[in-house]
C-alpha cells in the first residue's frame, strides 16, 4: 500500500476523526439549523432587507408628492387634471400616447 492510502486508512480507523466527519455531514446537511438553511435564510434576510429600502424610498417620494398636494390648490388642480383626466366643464381634453 502506497503512502496516501495508508494516510486515508489511518483517518478512517480513527474513531475520533470518523466522529468528527460524521458531527460536519451531520450538521451541514441534515440538522435543523443545517449550514445550508442558514445560508438560504441569510439570502432571503438580503432580499427583504432590499424590498425594505425600495418601499421606504417609495413612501418618501410620495409623502413629497402628497405635502406637494396639499400645499396649493394649483397642484391639486395639476394633479387631478394629469392623473384622473378631469377638466372644467367648457373644456376639451386631448390624449396624446408617447
Amino acid at each position: 500500500m502506497n503512502g496516501f492510502g495508508r494516510k486515508i486508512k489511518l483517518l478512517f480507523t480513527n474513531k475520533y476523526i470518523v466522529t468528527l466527519l460524521a458531527f460536519g455531514v451531520y450538521i451541514t446537511f441534515f440538522d435543523g439549523n443545517s449550514l445550508i438553511d442558514r445560508m438560504h435564510t441569510r439570502r432571503k434576510i438580503a432580499d427583504l432587507q432590499k424590498e425594505i429600502a425600495f418601499y421606504k424610498q417609495n413612501i418618501a417620494t410620495n409623502q413629497a408628492k402628497l405635502e406637494a398636494l396639499n400645499s396649493s390648490l394649483e397642484n391639486l388642480e395639476t394633479f387631478a387634471r394629469e392623473e384622473y383626466l378631469m377638466h372644467k366643464p367648457n373644456e376639451e381634453i386631448f390624449i396624446i400616447n408617447e
